[in-house]
């Protein structure tokens, strides 16, 4: 078995109002130097050794984004 992490994003032209919110917020705890936030979701996979990236990316665009409003990344990590 591996391990598949999925990272989803909302593209850039697309307003992200959690990620507004934290960076509104950042500065009001006494954080500064930050100057803009994105927030997004991150998946992890067991997959069997069989798995290709394509069907990977298929998995990724039809279930765990929504290619109209979000990007995202496959990438293979160690167990």
């Amino acid at each position: 078995m591996a391990r598949v992490v999925v990272d989803v994003m909302p593209k850039q032209e697309i307003l992200d109002p959690q990620g507004q919110a934290v960076a509104n917020a950042l500065p009001r705890l006494g954080f500064d130097g930050i100057s803009g936030v994105r927030q997004g979701k991150r998946f992890e996979l067991e997959v069997a050794d069989s798995v290709d990236d394509d069907t990977l990316a298929q998995i990724a665009e039809t279930l765990l984004a929504n290619p109209v409003i979000e990007d995202f990344t496959v990438r293979w990590v160690e167990a």
